[in-house]
Formats: structure tokens, sequence, C-alpha cells
């Protein structure tokens, strides 16, 4: 009775990593296939990444992304890290509120935000381009950063800043040289979620960008119902970045460690 069990919770699982993982494994395969065809398979060829990379919208779409994606990390990478130790030094009413307010972007759709960045970029005037596309994104990403770090901070000894100064730092030494080390993890965390955010966004993308100015996914989106398999090997080079920002995110921590314990045992 319990192999049974265990059988069909096996089972279940696999269909629905099978559900999750088929279509994302259908596009990365079809985008090495020799023919335009989606359907049969012809035979192994790069040539539709080649077409990918000798297409001027398409290297404008993915260097708009990347550019965004790194501004938007640094940017809200420093904002959020900065602001996550500020509010471990303050009120506990303050902190709470702002710590509410901070997960309203992540509780809310993208088009709920998308749609209030866009009335506020409108109701100040502000012509929408590349410009209101970063600063919409650091906005949604600091929230998530502020998350990835405040759990670290809440781990650390309250005093420990103070010891360092008494020791002799600066109020930035004990910063750099105390705090920041022992929360490096977290920020790094963040970061990486950050630009995995900002890499594969569409909706906010979509309405606070301008004429001319196209991420990837916006790109994906204007061109995915004409038969173009260079979207497919578009789509994959998508799946290869965040699939490398999550092993990063996940495996690279678990091998620290690792080694840490081996090295304390």
């Amino acid at each position: 009775m319990e192999q049974k069990t265990k059988f069909k919770e096996k089972l279940y699982l696999f269909l629905v990593m099978a559900f999750f993982y088929a279509p994302i494994l259908y596009v990365v395969v079809f985008s090495f296939n020799s023919t335009k065809s989606l359907s049969h398979f012809s035979g192994f060829s790069l040539k539709w990444y080649e077409k990918m990379f000798s297409n001027r919208e398409i290297v404008s779409s993915i260097w708009y992304t990347v550019l965004c994606a790194v501004i938007a990390t640094a940017v809200s990478t420093f904002v959020g890290t900065i602001t996550a130790i500020g509010l471990s030094k303050s009120k506990k009413t303050l902190k709470e509120f702002v710590l509410q307010v901070n997960n309203l972007p992540m509780l809310n759709p993208d088009i709920v935000t998308a749609i209030g960045l866009m009335l506020f970029f409108t109701s100040l005037r502000i012509k929408t381009g590349f410009t209101t596309m970063v600063l919409a994104h650091i906005a949604f990403c600091i929230p998530y950063v502020m998350l990835s770090v405040m759990p670290k901070l809440r781990t650390l000894d309250p005093n420990l800043a103070d010891a360092a100064m008494d020791l002799g730092c600066t109020p930035f030494q004990a910063l750099w040289k105390v705090i920041i080390p022992q929360i490096k993890p977290g920020i790094i965390s963040g970061a990486l979620v950050a630009f995995s955010m900002s890499f594969d966004d569409f909706v906010i993308s979509l309405l606070t960008t301008g004429p001319g100015v196209k991420n990837i996914s916006i790109y994906v989106y204007a061109n995915v119902k004409r038969a173009n398999p260079t979207i497919n090997a578009l789509s994959a080079m998508i799946v290869y970045v965040v699939t490398i920002v999550l092993i990063l995110i996940n495996v690279v921590p678990a091998m620290k460690e690792k080694k840490k314990e081996k090295v304390n045992a």
C-alpha cells in the first residue's frame, strides 16, 4: 500500500514537472532545428542563432534588455541594501510600515504596477523611453533586494556596528568592513533576483517604454505570431540566462555551505 502511494506521488510530481517544463524544452530543442518547421525536427543547426545575432532589431532588443537589467540591478541593489540597513536601526512602527509598503509591488499584479507607473510618468509629462523603463525596473526590483537582505540583518547582533566603532572604526568603515561582509549572501541573492526579474519583464516594460525602445520580451510579443524560428532562439536565450541566474541563486550558496561544513568538521 505504501509503495503504491509513493508511486502515485512520484507520478503526480513527474506530470506536474512535465506540464511546466515540456514547453520550455520544446522551444529550446526547436531553436536548433535546421528548418522552419515547428513540429518536425529535421536536424541540428545553429543558423537561427546566427540569424538572430545578424538581425539589428533583435540585437538592439538584447542590448536594451541587458543594459536595463544591469542598471536596474546595480541601483536597486545599492538602494535596497542601504534602505534595509537603515530600517534595521529604525523604530519598530516605522520599520513595519515601510516593510508593508515595500511588499505592495510584489503583491500587486504586474498590470496594476505597470498602469500606475505609466500614469505617473504621463501626469508628470515625462516622455517615455529607455529612461522611464529603467526607472520602472528599479522601482519593482528594490523590494526584492530588501526582501533578500532583511533576513540576513535580523541574524546579526544589533550591537555589532557599535562594537566596531568602539574599536576605532568610523561609521562608514563599520558599515563597509563589518556589516556588508556579514550580509553579503543576501545582497548577492537580491541582486541576482533583481537581474532575473528585470531581464524577463514584459508587462511593466511594455507600458513604460516608448517608440523605438524594445526589450527581448516586447520583441518576442510583437513577432510571436509570425513563422519566425529566430523567436525560438531568442526565447531559448532567455531560458539560458534565467537558468544560469537560478543556478547561481540556489546551487552556489548550497555548495559554499557544504564547504564550510567540511572545514568545520
